[in-house]
């Protein structure tokens, strides 16, 4: 297995960052065009895993408001104003490369949270992720109805989770 590094995602690496959305999560489809959106409205949290095979791993996240999921495969238009997170949208390796990346992204994406005084992160952990999030410092949060009603469009076994940066 060749070394690996995180980058900035660029708009012609979004051919490989939707073949590996779709590789998977093709239980999650999402259109190359909403994925081109969030690179577009917050390049600063989108980032691609570089091997020398190629881009083997992406990551997309972008501000937002805690407990508002945004829905899969839809436009968010604009980014809140007032955004008192950074939503975790997307974080795909390919199983051969994902030794340690989610924590080096995790620590790429919590600098940036921390230099745009954001102090907490966000994401919904699908395929039974939980495990993962917790060991890179995410709790998962009891979710109301409404919150429920949302992560039902993720999937079974989801989970809503945070991390709260000041207590790191």
């Amino acid at each position: 297995m060749s070394k690996t590094h995180w980058r900035p995602a660029h708009t012609c690496d979004l051919p490989a960052i939707s073949a590996l959305a779709a590789r998977i999560h093709p239980a999650l489809p999402e259109r190359a065009e909403v994925l081109a959106e969030k690179m577009r409205l917050y390049p600063d949290g989108c980032r691609v895993l570089g091997a020398d095979e190629g881009i083997v791993g992406y990551g997309l996240t972008h501000p937002w408001m805690q407990f508002r999921i945004p829905p899969l495969d839809s436009f968010l238009h604009e980014l809140p104003d007032r955004a008192d997170c950074l939503h975790l949208h997307d974080l795909a390796v390919l199983s051969g490369f994902r030794g340690g990346v989610a924590r080096d992204y995790v620590a790429e994406i919590e600098r940036l949270a921390r230099a745009s005084h954001i102090a907490t992160l966000a994401l919904v952990s699908v395929y039974a992720t939980r495990p993962l999030w917790e060991r890179v410092g995410f709790r998962a949060v009891t979710a109301d109805a409404e919150l429920r009603t949302k992560l039902e469009s993720y999937g079974e076994g989801t989970t809503y989770m945070l991390r709260d940066l000041a207590a790191t």
